[in-house]
């Protein structure tokens, strides 16, 4: 079936379910949408284990002996405790160099630990050489062939000693990126085969995104049981025979190893809503998905940040919104969650004014994530993004002087963007470049569905049924292979900008990027 509903087969409230978080993101923080599965649950005495294989299968894979070796392969397996105790601890924090050099020698490991398998793997990625995740057929194939995966010797003997104790009825897998689905399929295959009578469950941002695609398919009936598209409290609930709808507990994070990630500390994820309150933008994955936005009542957003915060005592909170509201931002400016925290907003008036910005600073914000995507006025309104330049600027500077740090986003091959405009958008970040502390450079994609990508001539980009983006003829002749020029030999190499580059932690960006203005 393609979603579970209401009307779907249930099964006992007795029954315990295993919910999985699968390889392979950036593991420095717990699963934000596990934790709200959980809380979900325990209010209902339902029996839940959960196995964060993610953090849990690239430790186990960094520690196995390496088949290949060469110099740079066998350092890194000397230093390896070294670095790891480098990343979880403040000092390793305070020398970028040593930093960086941690994050490759464990990447190379990696690296070397999936060759083999002719998988190319990282701290936060996975491609396989022939296999596509994009391709339905293809997850079948990983599925029907569980011990090609390199993740394999972990999985297959973690689960059988959790299935044999815990004897569930329920498997969920909580699929979010493209870098999760080769691993995903292939531990799901394993299942299959190992205990048939078990029900499986895939849910997660990629799975709601596919099954949202206008022409969706189910490619993966006889293999999954159900498929969750959009939150999966409720329905998690109504196949476990609880009635109505979810309590809206707090995100619960008891069962996953808050101490295993690679962070000085605990970082705890939290969402004060779901979908963007803006709902503007072109090209806007969320509003093509037609996703709502429907935010957590300020006062219950405050209350549960104190009751994660005196429960676990993180170094850092990360806001997990879409865009932040203002509202919100005011609320926790009166009522600080008692931690520093992060997360991504618009520029809007309210980030021009000192004293909003002082009471942010005061109330524990660190770092803001800040959507540009261009410096050009002219393209920001054509795609809708309700930011003017001038304010932008302000913005920057008042948040300098506030002393938060800012993580600006920049968006190059957009269909109203040619090679004057990605022009303008080095020059606004070169006037800038003391106010901006880190970068996000990214290549336009054009989402496969949409309002905005019907008027488009489009081709194949990424290959498969269930791909999410179409390459284009750009309006204007600007291509990627122009834009990857543009980056290469003129914005990546000015040198007001390749400073502000070259500041941005390797792999983990954003997620570890507020530890070193904390230091």
């Amino acid at each position: 079936m393609n979603a579970i509903s209401k009307s779907a087969i249930r099964i006992p409230k007795s029954s315990s379910i295993i919910l999985i978080h699968p390889p392979v993101v950036k593991p420095c923080e717990p699963p934000p949408g596990i934790g709200r599965l959980c809380g979900a649950l325990q209010p209902h005495g339902i029996p839940f284990q959960v196995v964060d294989a993610n953090v849990e299968g690239i430790l186990e894979l960094l520690r196995s002996p390496m088949v290949l070796s060469d110099t740079w392969t066998r350092r890194a397996e000397r230093h390896l405790s070294k670095h790891l105790s480098s990343l979880t601890s403040w000092d390793g924090y305070r020398r970028y160099d040593s930093y960086q050099r941690a994050v490759h020698d464990l990447n190379r490991l990696l690296e070397m630990a999936g060759h083999s398998k002719g998988v190319r793997l990282s701290l936060g990625n996975y491609e396989h050489k022939e296999l596509r995740p994009t391709r339905g057929e293809d997850l079948l194939k990983a599925a029907e062939q569980p011990e090609s995966d390199p993740f394999y010797p972990y999985f297959s003997k973690r689960l059988r000693e959790l299935i044999e104790i815990e004897r569930p009825s329920i498997v969920g897998f909580s699929l979010n990126y493209l870098s999760q689905a080769m691993t995903t399929f292939a531990m799901v295959g394993f299942l299959r085969r190992e205990y048939p009578a078990l029900t499986l469950i895939l849910g997660g941002g990629l799975i709601t995104s596919w099954v949202r695609r206008p022409d969706w398919k189910n490619p993966f009936t006889g293999l999954v049981d159900h498929i969750v598209a959009g939150p999966g409290e409720e329905t998690l609930l109504s196949i476990m025979g609880v009635n109505g709808e979810a309590s809206g507990g707090i995100p619960n994070y008891d069962a996953l190893p808050l101490h295993s990630y690679l962070a000085p500390g605990p970082i705890l994820p939290y969402s004060g809503s779901s979908g963007c309150y803006w709902n503007h933008c072109s090209f806007c994955p969320e509003r093509a998905e037609g996703n709502p936005y429907v935010p957590v009542p300020m006062e219950k957003v405050t209350s549960d940040l104190h009751q994660l915060v005196n429960k676990h005592k993180p170094v850092l909170i990360h806001l997990t919104d879409n865009a932040i509201s203002p509202a919100l931002l005011k609320a926790i400016s009166s009522n600080p969650p008692g931690a520093p925290w992060y997360g991504f907003v618009r520029f809007t008036h309210h980030l021009t004014d000192l004293d909003f910005c002082l009471a942010l600073r005061r109330s524990g914000c660190v770092m803001l994530k800040l959507g540009l995507e261009s410096g050009d006025q002219r393209v920001l309104e054509a795609m809708q993004k309700g930011i003017d330049l001038g304010e932008a600027s302000l913005a920057l500077k008042i948040l300098k002087q506030a002393g938060i740090a800012t993580y600006v986003y920049l968006l190059f091959g957009t269909p109203q963007e040619s090679l004057e405009e990605a022009r303008a958008t080095r020059d606004f970040v070169a006037r800038h470049n003391d106010e901006i502390g880190f970068l996000n450079v990214a290549i336009f994609n054009l989402p496969v569905y949409g309002p905005a990508t019907m008027s488009l001539e489009t081709k194949m980009f990424y290959e498969g049924d269930l791909s999410l983006y179409v390459d284009f003829e750009h309006p204007r002749g600007w291509n990627r292979k122009q834009v990857r020029q543009f980056l290469d030999k003129e914005f990546k190499r000015h040198p007001a900008i390749a400073p502000i580059l070259r500041r941005d932690p390797p792999v983990f960006t954003s997620n570890h990027a507020p530890f070193f203005v904390m230091t």
